[in-house]
């Protein structure tokens, strides 16, 4: 019997492959970063053959180190950062254009054209999702209007769609030869195309944003086998795990139960609480989303608040400003103060998400004197994570008359101390870092994996993996939290409507 169940994790900014033991530790892994493309402003591109490329080379350096051979795997899961838009030709499996990414804002006009009729929120009834520039359906549209050649190939039945879990399990599967061409319910929630209720594709939003339904991929369960790789470092390896990156940190922080949350600290930050069967159709900028859908049975949902800039926003200062030459750096120059020295920085460098929703908002840093230094922007810009994560909460907390009593974390930000500290001082409430945190999406996508093919038995044999590695208490008066959050929210008003 095989010992290992293994993850395909395809990120914002890198792409890694990790093995995992029964218990949930980490056998062997490997990482691969691919370019950043940002051909104007507003606009972020990835080329999807450079990140299938890095995949195969992740995959066989982990598979490598370890020693392993695929009858090693009893299966393997894949994690994607959502949203994030490949058209190709299903004949070559060439890309018509590069992927537009989940941050891009080049679809502004058409959210501005399709809210004419409705408002911003003309289909969140049927996806959960305001129109926003955030989805991946008005890119679809983007690249069929702008792409020379593309809509005509696209009625052809020629080009086919898919968000990264889409294109690299086409690409596992033999791509022009045979490949599968599926998504998972997580993903495809994702699109603003699916119904959240039948979890199938809407005609009627397919028609509204001009896409035939051809170029789709079937919709399946987040743990199922779908099929099998046909690559050599995994041959005949099953794929039986999907879900999206966000619900993935959910599955691999066991939040299994209604009310229970995790936030994840990576590029951006995703808030996910756990609703069970049940839609909250949100009033407070969050969206519905669907949390995962175990095989046959009944889906489970969540209410999400999606931030766009916050592990983000540590990379500008390193690359764009020179103030530290590595990210970690970024704490010991906070700790070079005592505290903000009045600063409040608002990252909104592509507008701002949940639960503002303001595609026009642009960057700012509040409350500048003569007494501020590098330190004190240092603790704004760490600090903004944490101020923008309790908006976030306070509107979850709203829509699901749900009190949270305990935040999970996981990402890469949780190695800083001082930002998970303040978070707790800033909600109010403890926070969490399991032992595994680093790989949370990848293991949540190998759990998916694992329950489907019998390696796992059950969400308790899960629940039994996850521990604690620590918890942050809150330390900070009342009248100063709230003092703090009233300036935080006052300098985010100044970020609206800054690009008219």
């Amino acid at each position: 019997m095989a010992n290992y169940i293994g993850a395909v994790d395809q990120g914002t900014t890198s792409t890694r492959f990790i093995v995992f033991d029964r218990s949930g530790r980490v056998v062997t892994i490997a990482q691969k970063e691919h370019e950043q493309i940002y051909p104007r402003p507003g606009w972020v591109e990835h080329d999807p053959e450079e990140i299938w490329q890095r995949t195969r080379e992740v995959i066989s350096e982990a598979m490598a180190k370890a020693s392993l051979q695929p009858s090693d795997l009893a299966a393997i899961g894949i994690t994607n950062q959502r949203e994030t838009t490949v058209v190709w030709n299903r004949k070559t499996g060439k890309p018509v254009a590069n992927a537009l990414v989940w941050q891009d804002t080049r679809v502004a006009d058409y959210v501005s054209e399709l809210a004419k009729l409705g408002g911003q929120d003309r289909f969140r009834g049927k996806t959960g999702l305001p129109l926003t520039t955030y989805f991946s359906g008005l890119k679809i549209l983007w690249i069929l209007e702008q792409v020379k050649g593309v809509r005509e190939m696209a009625e052809a039945g020629d080009v086919i769609f898919g968000n990264m879990d889409t294109f690299l399990i086409w690409h596992l599967t033999g791509g022009h030869k045979g490949g599968v061409h599926i998504t998972d319910v997580t993903n495809a929630s994702r699109t603003q195309l699916m119904n959240i209720e039948t979890l199938s594709w809407d005609a009627e939003i397919l028609e509204a944003f001009g896409i035939p339904q051809t170029m789709l991929p079937r919709i399946r369960s987040s743990s199922e086998v779908y099929a099998h790789v046909n690559e050599p470092a995994l041959k005949d390896v099953a794929i039986a795990g999907i879900l999206g990156d966000q619900q993935a940190a959910l599955v691999g922080q066991t939040c299994f139960r209604a009310g229970e949350a995790k936030n994840t600290y990576g590029t951006g930050c995703f808030l996910l609480m756990n609703t069970g069967h049940r839609m909250f159709h949100s009033t407070c900028g969050l969206l519905t989303t669907v949390a995962y859908k175990l095989g046959n049975q009944p889906a489970h949902y969540a209410l999400e608040g999606s931030i766009a800039i916050t592990g983000a926003l540590v990379q500008w200062m390193r690359d764009n400003l020179g103030l530290i030459e590595t990210s970690s750096e970024i704490e010991s120059l906070a700790r070079s103060v005592a505290d903000n020295g009045g600063v409040y920085f608002v990252p909104a460098f592509s507008g701002l998400y949940a639960p503002y929703w303001k595609d026009n908002a642009r960057g700012v840093i509040a409350g500048l004197t003569r007494y501020a230094n590098k330190g004190h922007l240092a603790r704004a810009v760490l600090e903004a994570t944490a101020f923008q994560t309790r908006d976030v909460v306070e509107a979850m907390q709203k829509d699901s008359t749900i009190k949270l009593d305990v935040l999970r974390a996981d990402g890469g930000m949780v190695e800083n101390e001082l930002l998970m500290q303040f978070q707790a001082d800033i909600l109010n409430l403890p926070v969490v870092r399991p032992v595994t945190r680093d790989a949370t999406t990848a293991l949540g996508a190998a759990y998916m994996a694992g329950l489907a093919v019998g390696y796992f038995k059950d969400l308790d044999d899960l629940r039994s993996n996850w521990a604690v590695d620590r918890i942050w208490k809150p330390n900070l008066a009342d009248a100063k939290r709230e003092e703090m959050y009233c300036l935080w929210k006052q300098a985010v008003s100044k970020s609206f409507d800054w690009v008219r």
